[in-house]
């Protein structure tokens, strides 16, 4: 069980947000906390700390007029950690090498894994060969609907139709490196973990799995540890004091060696 730290950048800004609550129509979202200092200061401080794998994840689209603030903060990140952060948010076989080069380890996709709601293949193969398995990272981020979670796109806005479940990883796992899981029902609200959810990551055992979302207390960590047998790695947002949360950053990493 690792400790991976997190930069959200939207509007230009290093932020904690509702994930649920984010719309790509004028760029709005539910804020938890804005930070004065830029990407490049947490990527440092994470740099400092010795902490890699942490996912630097861009909330504006292309064709946002926020977007190149926010991509220039994500550079600036990658720049002050080399080979030492992975980046997510609007990437594509064409973007993605331009990451790499810029000093990431890996690239994140979500959306792009998907065509019409289905997971596309094909796509994803024309990542591998873009930048390697080695170097890319397959974003399930999961919302419920009805009785089964579901893989969403759109910066979690999009249903797709694939179900979350350990059948999924298997089959990704000769494309990737890593997985990362976004709790989107529980991301920034501060209300605990989604026992679901890592209910059924625990039914993998496989690539290295980092989930996020709802992390609010110490017990929740320990129930993490639990339920994923020490195999899940996790990220703490809103709850941290570094994002203003109550939770002692100190603490939570050293719970997690």
């Amino acid at each position: 069980m690792e400790y991976r730290p997190c930069i959200d950048i939207h509007n230009g800004k290093v932020k904690q947000i509702i994930g649920g609550s984010l719309r790509d129509e004028g760029d709005t979202a539910v804020e938890n906390f804005v930070s004065e200092r830029g990407a490049d200061f947490f990527a440092d401080f994470y740099r400092q700390e010795g902490l890699f794998g942490g996912h630097v994840i861009m909330l504006n689209r292309p064709d946002s007029p926020y977007y190149e603030k926010t991509k220039e903060q994500a550079l600036a990140a990658l720049s002050a950690f080399p080979k030492g952060l992975q980046i997510g948010g609007g990437i594509n076989p064409e973007n993605a090498p331009e990451f790499l080069d810029a000093g990431a380890s890996h690239v994140i996709i979500t959306s792009y894994a998907f065509s019409d709601g289905e997971l596309d293949l094909g796509r994803i193969e024309k990542m591998v060969k873009a930048v390697g398995a080695e170097h890319l990272v397959i974003d399930l981020s999961a919302r419920k609907r009805h009785h089964n979670h579901y893989v969403v796109t759109d910066r979690w806005q999009t249903f797709t139709s694939q179900r979350v479940e350990p059948e999924l990883f298997y089959k990704l796992d000769p494309c990737c490196d890593e997985y990362l899981i976004h709790a989107v029902d529980m991301e920034g609200k501060n209300t605990g973990i989604d026992e679901e959810v890592l209910e059924i990551l625990s039914g993998y055992d496989g690539h290295p799995i980092t989930y996020a979302g709802g992390i609010s207390s110490y017990e929740d960590v320990e129930r993490i540890r639990e339920l994923g047998r020490g195999r899940i790695n996790i990220t703490v947002g809103s709850a941290l004091d570094l994002f203003g949360g109550d939770l002692n950053y100190e603490t939570v990493k050293k719970m997690c060696f």
